[in-house]
C-alpha cells in the first residue's frame, strides 16, 4: 500500500527550505520587488540552488543533479506556495526538467545539468494556461531556425533557455541571442510574471523529434506539482487567518468565537485536508507510478484549483476591518491563487481529461 504520509527526510527537507525563506523571502520584501520592474528574486534563487541544490531534485545523479523524486520536489513547492516565493522553481526545475528527462541525446543531457546547477533557468516556451495534451504549432522551424511569436510564457523574463516546441520537435534557443525577444506583459500574479517569446530567425539546437511527449511530460509534471504549491498557499491563508480571528474583538469578544465565522474556517480546514491527499497522490504517482499519472495529476488540478482560490478568497474576506490591505501580502495570495487557477488548464479541463480517462463522459 503507498505511504502518502511525509517521510523524516521530507519533513527535514520542509524544515530547512522553510528556514531559507523565512530568512531571505519576507512579506514586505516580496511586496516590494513586486512594485518593481525585476520582480524575480535571483538572490533567493541562488540560496535555494547554490546552498541546497533544489534545482536538481529530478535530475539524475550523473547529470550533476540530486537523484530524488516528485515527492521530494512537492514538498519544496509547498513552502514556495506559503511564501509566494518569486522563484521560477515550477517552471524552471519542473517543467522544463521534466520535459529534458524523455529527450534522447547530449543536447538535453548537457542541458539537464546546466538547470541543475540553477546556474540556467529554462522555461518550456508555451502559454501558463497550456494543459497536457495541447499541440503548439506558434513557432516553426527553417532551416535550424525558430519563427514565431508565443504569449503567455511564465517566468520567460527569468529564463537563459528557452525550450521552443514546433511541429518539427523541440528545440532549446538562448536567450541572449540575437533573434529572441521577450517581452514583458502585464500579469495578474506579480510573482510569477508573464511574457511574449518571440523568436526571428533564432538559431536553435534540437533535443528531440517527439515534441508532444516531452511537451506532455512536462506540463503533466507542472499540473500534479502545482496543487502542493496550492497547497501550501492554502495553508498558509489558512493560518493567518484563524490567528487573525482570534487576535481580532468585536463586543468584547474574538471574531473567530462567532459560530458563523467557525463555520466558515472548518470547511477551509476539511478543503486543504482533501487538497493534501490529493497533492500527496499525484506527487507519488509521478514519482512511483503508483497509480496511472495522468489520473492522479487531473484529479489533484480539479480539486486544488478551487480549493486555493476559496481559502485566499475568504481569508480576505475575514481579514475585513483591518483597512488597505496592500501593505498585507494577502493580496498577492490571491492573485497567486486566481493566476494558479487556470496554470496548465482549468479545474474543467481537467474534469474533462478525467472523464475520459475513467470513460464517464456525460451522455
Amino acid at each position: 500500500m503507498t505511504d502518502l504520509l511525509y517521510s523524516e527526510e521530507e519533513e527535514a527537507l520542509r524544515s530547512a527550505v522553510r528556514g531559507l525563506l523565512a530568512d531571505h523571502c519576507d512579506a514586505a520584501a516580496v511586496i516590494a520587488r513586486c512594485e518593481t520592474d525585476q520582480p524575480h528574486d535571483r538572490e533567493l534563487w541562488k540560496a535555494l540552488t547554490d546552498g541546497m541544490g533544489l534545482a536538481g531534485l529530478l535530475v539524475p545523479e550523473e547529470l550533476g543533479g540530486q537523484g530524488a523524486t516528485h515527492r521530494e520536489a512537492a514538498v519544496v513547492l509547498e513552502e514556495l506556495g506559503r511564501a509566494v516565493a518569486p522563484v521560477p522553481y515550477l517552471t524552471s526545475a519542473v517543467v522544463a526538467t521534466e520535459a529534458l528527462l524523455v529527450c534522447d541525446g547530449g543536447a538535453a543531457a548537457e542541458l539537464l545539468t546546466a538547470l541543475a546547477s540553477g546556474r540556467t533557468v529554462g522555461v518550456l516556451a508555451v502559454p501558463l494556461s497550456a494543459a497536457p495534451g495541447q499541440t503548439f504549432t506558434d513557432v516553426r522551424e527553417e532551416g535550424g531556425a525558430l519563427h514565431g511569436r508565443v504569449t503567455g510564457v511564465a517566468d520567460a523574463a527569468a529564463a537563459d533557455v528557452l525550450l521552443v516546441p514546433t511541429a518539427a520537435g523541440l528545440f532549446a534557443v538562448d536567450v541572449a541571442q540575437d533573434g529572441v525577444t521577450v517581452t514583458a506583459q502585464t500579469s495578474l500574479d506579480p510573482t510569477r510574471p508573464l511574457a511574449t517569446v518571440t523568436c526571428a530567425a533564432a538559431r536553435a539546437r534540437a533535443l528531440t523529434s517527439d515534441t508532444d511527449l516531452a511537451v506532455r511530460m512536462g506540463l503533466r509534471a507542472g499540473a500534479g506539482l502545482l496543487a502542493s504549491e496550492q497547497l501550501g498557499l492554502a495553508e498558509w491563508c489558512l493560518t493567518e487567518t484563524v490567528r487573525h480571528t482570534k487576535e481580532r474583538h468585536q463586543f468584547n469578544r474574538p471574531v473567530g468565537s462567532f459560530q458563523a465565522l467557525k463555520h466558515r474556517l472548518a470547511q477551509v480546514w476539511l478543503e486543504v485536508v482533501n487538497t493534501r491527499a490529493a497533492a500527496r497522490h499525484a506527487a507519488d504517482a509521478l514519482a512511483t507510478g503508483s497509480d496511472e499519472p495522468n489520473l492522479a495529476s487531473a484529479l489533484a488540478q480539479a480539486y486544488a484549483a478551487p480549493v486555493a482560490v476559496h481559502a485566499a478568497e475568504e481569508a480576505l474576506q475575514l481579514h475585513g476591518g483591518i483597512g488597505m490591505t496592500w501593505e498585507h501580502p494577502l493580496h498577492l495570495y490571491l492573485k497567486r491563487a486566481k493566476a494558479d487557477s487556470i496554470a496548465f488548464g482549468t479545474a474543467g479541463r481537467h474534469r474533462d481529461e478525467l472523464a475520459e480517462l475513467l470513460d464517464l463522459q456525460a451522455p
